[in-house]
């Protein structure tokens, strides 16, 4: 994991992914330092300790940890199992925390097999829609954006495919761009650090929808991970929706 003022920054870490050797290596993790977290032991000094429960592997590791004096940039994981530590993790959004990893404790380790379960924080938020994919009339995937405190209409994310309800009920919302488009001659991408081109089409900045994201987002405040569509708001107009970053 990389910290980045007071917040765990994903992006950094994939940033430094992509710099594996050289100068650009060297350079990143110098700007961005590196923690390894150790969550999990399935050997130990060549013996397989795959077929022992979590609990024991656990011990061991913290043992590891304790005997070898292991410190900074290797991180032993908490792992508590009282559930009300738990839920006030998941208050810790602000800091970068996307949710928590959980797993049996009896489980053994299971090499190629997921035996982790995920549980993500999700919240609600109100963007606008800056451009579409497929056809207007039929629109695929949204573009969105907010407005930043000098008026400019920053990109946040896209959506997760329409449904084909949502696509109907859109296509009456949307128009297309006129001159001077924010985002006019701007290209996107199928994901962040994806060089795949999106074929979009610009539409009038002018509906806002509702979308369900998880909270993972990049320094600048912009989701990672593709949105949900939850509802239209025709009730909302663009300037009242939350700032860039907000």
């Amino acid at each position: 994991m990389v910290w980045e003022g007071e917040r765990l920054a994903f992006e950094r870490l994939q940033q430094r992914l992509a710099r594996r050797r050289g100068a650009g290596a060297l350079a990143a993790a110098q700007t961005w330092p590196a923690h390894y977290v150790a969550f999990d032991l399935p050997r130990l000094h060549g013996a397989d300790l795959t077929a022992w429960p979590y609990t024991r592997r656990r011990t061991a590791l913290e043992e590891l940890f304790t005997e070898a004096g292991l410190s900074a940039p290797l991180t032993l994981c908490p792992s508590p199992t009282d559930a009300d530590t738990a839920r006030e993790w998941l208050t810790w959004t602000a800091a970068g925390l996307e949710g928590l990893c959980f797993k049996r404790l009896t489980e053994p380790y299971r090499p190629g097999a997921r035996t982790w379960g995920k549980y993500k924080v999700r919240a609600t938020a109100d963007t606008i829609v800056g451009a579409v994919t497929g056809p207007l009339i039929a629109p695929r995937m949204l573009l969105l954006g907010r407005y930043d405190h000098a008026g400019a209409l920053r990109y946040t994310d896209w959506t997760t495919p329409l449904s084909r309800a949502a696509s109907a009920s859109l296509a009456t919302l949307l128009e297309p761009a006129g001159a001077g488009h924010p985002w006019a001659g701007r290209t996107f991408t199928a994901g962040w650090g994806s060089r795949d081109v999106l074929d979009v089409m610009l539409v009038q900045p002018d509906a806002v929808v509702e979308v369900m994201a998880d909270v993972a987002r990049d320094a600048a405040g912009r989701w990672r991970h593709p949105v949900r569509l939850h509802r239209t708001r025709a009730d909302v107009p663009p300037d009242a929706v939350a700032r860039f970053g907000t």
